[in-house]
């Protein structure tokens, strides 16, 4: 039986006749939704970035992270998990850490950033960076700028008395303990499990021993 009566197209043309069908109607839907769209709000932005003052202009959604990282090219500061749950991130800003992936740059107009490129330079490190190379406490390298942000900041913690969850009474000075450390610097992620490095090297910045 000749089935060329019953099919007058092979398959092969009837699956490129739908496709180019399916192209011809979604091109101009995806044209239109794009023309619709609000341009995005752009705004100037001043930091001080490890000493210098830089000025941005950028999308009101940038964060400070991308804005460090795209558009300063300070790529020392990790983009790790980018919801504020691994710490790679971690910048110093006016002296006290935060997470840059969670604050975006315009929340930070006129403030003091310090990335992991300004607290030292292959010739001069800072006390932080210089232990944790005594202590292997970088391993593979990757959350090590986060983590000594981190740290910095837990020391600057402890000396203003900033309590934590497992400070025995928060309104007594902070003692720095194992357990004051561990719990503040939790909130940065290292899969090399280098955390007993990075606590000695600490304790060994804040001139007390583990």
């Amino acid at each position: 039986m000749d089935d060329s009566n019953l099919f007058p197209i092979s398959r092969r043309d009837l699956l490129i006749a739908g496709a180019s069908s399916a192209a011809a109607t979604t091109v101009p839907a995806a044209a239109a939704e794009a023309a619709t769209q609000e341009a995005p709000v752009r705004s100037r932005v001043t930091l001080e970035v490890n000493g210098a003052p830089r000025t941005l202009d950028v999308d009101t959604r940038t964060t400070l992270l991308d804005a460090l990282r795209e558009h300063m090219h300070l790529t020392g500061t990790k983009k790790g998990c980018d919801q504020g749950q691994c710490g790679a991130c971690t910048v110093l800003v006016n002296g006290r850490r935060i997470v840059s992936c969670l604050s975006l740059a315009v929340m930070n107009q006129g403030a003091k950033v310090t990335t992991i490129e300004g607290l030292g330079t292959p010739k001069s490190l800072h006390p932080m960076q210089a232990a944790f190379i005594r202590h292997d406490g970088y391993q593979c390298g990757y959350c090590t700028s986060g983590q000594i942000c981190s740290a910095v900041g837990v020391l600057d913690e402890i000396r203003r008395g900033v309590p934590s969850h497992v400070s025995a009474d928060i309104t007594a000075q902070p003692v720095l303990s194992v357990a004051e450390l561990r719990e503040r610097m939790s909130g940065n992620i290292c899969r090399c499990g280098a955390y007993s490095n990075i606590l000695e090297a600490i304790t060994e910045v804040a001139g007390a021993k583990a």
